[in-house]
This record gives structure tokens, C-alpha cells and sequence, in this order.
């Protein structure tokens, strides 16, 4: 019993020390795999592929800042940032002051990304001190930070005096769950900008472009003296400090970053979907962006601009392809939900495992 124990064990071991396996990393490989399976079963079964290809790219696209908010706090050494709804509920809040005051189309959009850089940074800086308090539990206060912040602006939403017509109820005070941008013209404004299409593919150029400066300009930043300091302190913290690098600056630094990240990311959302939603809207989106960083081959105390885009593409491929797929295969289950549920917590859950002595 023990020695085919071992040869299990050595067999698992021989597998992960094959070079593909060792740099692109074994969840990220078999992910890629499920992918392609998916994508395979869905022209098998007919589906419209160039249809399926748009809808990928689109979300691909409108969730990679927020994925991309992950890197700054992780490369800072505070691991994942669980607590994305602070900068989720920035842009939310920036998203209504600047419908709010009456602006339309790409000034709202300027507007809406103005405030909430504002808010962001301010929100940031507290929550960034916050964590410099806590060291060595980082992640979960995070999340209970998240969620508490969450249900504190649930009562903000009821009561905040807004008077605009396309946000507040038929009847009373506060304003709607779920507020639409087409009757203040800013959906799909960054989607539609430069779009064209290939073989039925259409493909939101804008909307990865912005993407794809966000990412260069991150990349960038840790290019920078600060961004190097940043790295230094959150992989070798002792080291860093004997070299008089301020670690507690550099992390209040980075996480007023993924803060913004988290800011634009929902405006950027928002946009492409039509619409955003307050209340417990903010409340998970967390999980899917640490999913999609981890997946890519990141872990809770590494990540580069490379596991974003990875990751990204392959969590929300998987999701959007697997949907329809599983709804024809089993008419009358979502299953769809199911697989998304396992798949991003399984994988975060594998992340956490991997983190040596269960800190970072």
C-alpha cells in the first residue's frame, strides 16, 4: 500500500518538474485544456463559434483591469486583494455623482474616472494604513473590510439625497439596484470605439486597448525606483529594511494603486455591460479577479502583468464557452453557475495552499 503510495507520489513529482510544467505552472495547463475541450464540444455541437470568440473577447476585455488591480498587493507582499470592492464601490460612487450633475457620453465617462482616481486614492490610503496594522493577516481582514464596506454603503445608496430621474425609484427615496447608461449615452462607449469585424468576430478594439495601456502602464510603474522598492520589500521584507527601503510607505503606496485599479476596472465594466449595479452588487466580485490572476499562473506572493492577461483570458473563456455548452449537454440544469463556483474558488483555494507557512 505504501509503495504504490510512493510511486504516485514520485510520479507527480517527475510531472511537475517538466519544464512546460515548471514555467507556465500545472493548474494554469489544465485549465487551458478544460478550455480547449470546451471550445472543441462547442463546435461539435454546432454552436456559432465567431459568436462565442466576441463574447470571450469582450469579457476578456472588461475584466482584465480588475484583474489587473491583483498585482500591486501582491507584488507588495499583502497577497491578493480580497477588499477590490473598496475600489469597486469608488468607481460606483463616481459612476453617480457624475450622472448625478448631468453629464453625458465620453464627458461622463472623464468625469466618472476623475472622481473616482479622487476617491480611490483617498480610500486607498486608509485601507493600505489599515493593513500595515494588521501584518500577517492581511487576507482576511480584506475581505471582512470588503464586505463591511459593502454593507455600509447599502444604507449610503437608501439615503444619499440624488435627485436624478435616471437613478432613484418611481416612488421614494434612494436609488435603484441595477441604473442602465443608455439613457445618459455611456454604454459601450470604449467597446464600439475603432470595432470592426473578421469573419463574424467582432472585436472591441477600444476596449482592449485601454486594457492593454492599463497593463504597460502598471509594467511601467514597477519599472520605476518606487515599483522596485515595492518588489524588494514584499519578497524579502528583512532584507528590504536593512537597506532603508520604508516598507510600510511602499505598501500604503500599492495598495492605494490597486485601489484605483479596482476604481477604473468597475467604470471600464460598467461601460461594456450597460449598466452597474450598487447594493450587493461590489459584494463577490473580488473572487473572480483573484481567480483569474491565480489562474494564470500567479501565486499569493507573485504575480506579473503576464498571469493577468493569462488568466483573464482563460477564466472568462472557460465561463462564457461553458455556459451554452453546458446548457445543451444538460437541458433544463445550469450547471453553468456550478462549474463557475468550483472553478474560481477551487482555484483560490489551491493558491492558498501553495503559500509557504500560511502567511506569505
Amino acid at each position: 500500500m505504501l509503495k504504490n503510495e510512493d510511486k504516485q507520489n514520485n510520479a507527480v513529482k517527475k510531472s511537475l518538474d517538466i519544464p512546460i510544467v515548471k514555467s507556465i505552472g500545472l493548474p494554469t495547463l489544465i485549465i487551458a485544456a478544460f478550455f480547449l475541450l470546451v471550445m472543441i464540444t462547442a463546435a461539435v455541437l454546432k454552436q456559432s463559434l465567431p459568436i462565442l470568440i466576441s463574447d470571450i473577447l469582450r469579457r476578456f476585455g472588461m475584466n482584465g483591469v480588475l484583474v489587473l488591480a491583483m498585482v500591486p498587493a501582491i507584488k507588495s507582499g499583502t497577497g491578493p486583494n480580497f477588499a477590490l470592492p473598496l475600489g469597486i464601490i469608488c468607481g460606483l460612487l463616481a459612476w453617480t455623482i457624475g450622472i448625478e450633475m448631468g453629464f453625458l457620453g465620453i464627458k461622463l465617462l472623464l468625469i466618472t474616472s476623475l472622481l473616482a482616481t479622487i476617491f480611490a486614492t483617498a480610500t486607498g490610503y486608509f485601507y493600505g494604513k489599515l493593513l500595515n496594522a494588521v501584518k500577517g493577516a492581511e487576507m482576511t481582514i480584506a475581505t471582512y473590510t470588503g464586505f463591511s464596506v459593502v454593507a455600509l454603503m447599502s444604507l449610503v445608496w437608501l439615503m444619499a439625497p440624488f435627485q436624478s430621474k435616471q437613478m432613484g425609484w418611481m416612488m421614494g427615496k434612494g436609488l435603484r439596484e441595477t441604473i442602465k447608461l443608455d439613457g445618459v449615452n455611456a454604454g459601450e462607449i470604449l467597446n464600439n470605439f475603432l470595432a470592426f469585424e473578421i469573419i463574424g468576430i467582432k472585436i472591441p478594439t477600444g476596449l482592449l486597448l485601454t486594457f492593454f495601456t492599463f497593463c504597460f502602464l502598471v509594467w511601467l510603474f514597477f519599472r520605476t525606483k518606487t515599483g522596485a522598492a515595492i518588489i524588494a520589500g514584499g519578497s524579502n521584507p528583512a532584507f528590504a529594511a536593512a537597506s532603508g527601503i520604508d516598507i510600510d510607505k511602499n505598501r500604503v503606496i500599492a495598495n492605494i494603486l490597486s485601489t484605483v485599479l479596482g476604481a477604473y476596472g468597475i467604470i471600464i465594466y460598467s461601460q461594456s455591460y450597460g449598466f452597474f449595479q450598487l447594493y450587493s452588487g461590489p459584494l463577490m466580485m473580488a473572487f473572480p479577479a483573484v481567480a483569474g490572476v491565480l489562474i494564470g499562473g500567479a501565486t499569493a506572493s507573485k504575480a506579473n502583468i503576464s498571469h493577468v492577461i493569462i488568466g483573464t483570458f482563460l477564466l472568462q473563456g472557460l465561463l462564457t464557452a461553458s455556459m451554452p455548452v453546458a446548457n445543451q449537454l444538460f437541458a433544463g440544469t445550469d450547471l453553468s453557475e456550478i462549474m463557475r463556483v468550483i472553478l474560481q474558488n477551487g482555484i483560490i483555494l489551491y493558491a492558498l495552499t501553495q503559500v509557504k507557512g500560511g502567511g506569505k
